[in-house]
């Protein structure tokens, strides 16, 4: 009797998809990479460059190949979805795949981050997290692994338990007086707003320093000018811009110290939606334009455009896509910014600054 191999021994059938391909993100990428590649197959037709097709679509090329590859994690927003099929002139019935593809790989990053985890890895390793066999069978050690994992979730739970205990009665003791709201050393945790996701997440902690602190300054720069202070934003924590902060700080009955934590944000941000326009819009763009999603428009102008890109955010960071900015959208944008770059390009052309009539 010959032997039947099992699990991931098993040879897959023609045409069967391991199960981290049937994800609709990873579907999705292959069907705008399918695209791409077959542009140039109608006749007279020739496929662009990812560096060309990129700047038509208005984002930069490496973001645009992360969209294209099955292997990343990435997924493409509905408004860049659109536009590649337009400008790659593909067939007129995948459209409406490729929408449901990316609703439903928004819903499942949104499920994702709410269950407290990110993505799981989209390679060809054949595994999973904790090293566990992707097609679902425990593999050597298993038993070994699961009693390692109840022994530290019991040591886990000893200790948080002794922790209250202990915190319960240095609490008693040694009860603090009332304080004056500063935003101090280090940024405190944001209110709870009911999501589990959001409850962790701590506002960023601005200072006066001598580096470029990005998108993240140039928001609190904006947002300070929308307050009438006349600062340049340009992502430098000057003095100019302490004193600014410290202004704004007296006025909102907050401790002068000139860090931008906790209490300030909050008295800072404003809730914005379509039609709105301002330094704040223009704060609320910069850091959707740097959240890695496929590029906003920073105009000062709140448009349909930047209304889309925000709710394809709120969905995959948990919140209500509303489409608008409460408290808690400002506090996911300016957690959840990418790795530092440079000046934007409208920054670094000749004209001045974007900026909206007062």
């Amino acid at each position: 009797m010959a032997h039947e191999p099992k699990g991931r021994d098993r040879e897959r059938r023609p045409g069967e998809r391991r199960p981290e391909e049937r994800r609709p993100g990873v579907q999705l990428a292959w069907l705008l990479r399918r695209w791409w590649e077959e542009a140039g197959n109608a006749p007279g037709g020739t496929r662009p460059t990812q560096q060309a097709l990129a700047s038509k679509v208005g984002i930069d090329q490496t973001t645009l190949s992360r969209y294209l590859n099955p292997k990343h994690t990435s997924t493409a927003p509905p408004r860049v979805v659109e536009t590649l099929h337009t400008h790659l002139r593909a067939p007129a019935a995948e459209l409406e795949r490729a929408r449901e593809l990316c609703r439903a790989a928004l819903e499942e990053t949104s499920r994702q981050r709410v269950a407290g985890h990110g993505p799981e890895p989209t390679g060809g390793t054949g595994t999973a997290y904790g090293g566990a066999p992707a097609d679902g069978t425990d593999g050597p050690g298993a038993p070994n692994r699961r009693r390692s994992r109840w022994t530290a979730l019991t040591l886990v739970a000893t200790a948080v338990v002794l922790a209250f205990v202990a915190g319960t009665v240095v609490r008693d003791q040694y009860a603090p007086g009332p304080r004056t709201p500063a935003d101090g050393a280090a940024a405190g945790a944001a209110p709870a707003s009911g999501a589990p996701a959001e409850e962790a997440l701590q506002w960023p902690l601005l200072l006066k320093e001598e580096g470029d602190q990005f998108a993240r300054g140039r928001a609190l720069q904006h947002l300070l000018r929308e307050e009438e202070y006349e600062v340049k934003a340009d992502g430098f924590f000057t003095d100019e811009t302490q004193e600014a902060v410290m202004d704004f700080q007296r006025r909102r009955h907050l401790s002068p110290d000139g860090k931008v934590g906790k209490h300030t944000w909050p008295q800072l941000v404003r809730e914005l939606g379509p039609g709105d326009e301002g330094h704040a819009v223009l704060a609320l763009q910069e850091l959707l334009n740097n959240t890695g999603q496929g590029g906003t428009e920073v105009s000062g102008r709140f448009t349909a455009a930047t209304a889309d890109d925000l709710r394809f955010f709120q969905r995959s960071h948990g919140l209500v896509p509303s489409g608008r900015s409460d408290v808690q959208t400002w506090l996911s944008l300016l957690v959840f910014q990418s790795p530092p770059v440079h000046a934007p390009d409208y920054q670094r052309s000749t004209s001045p600054l974007p900026s909206a009539p007062a």
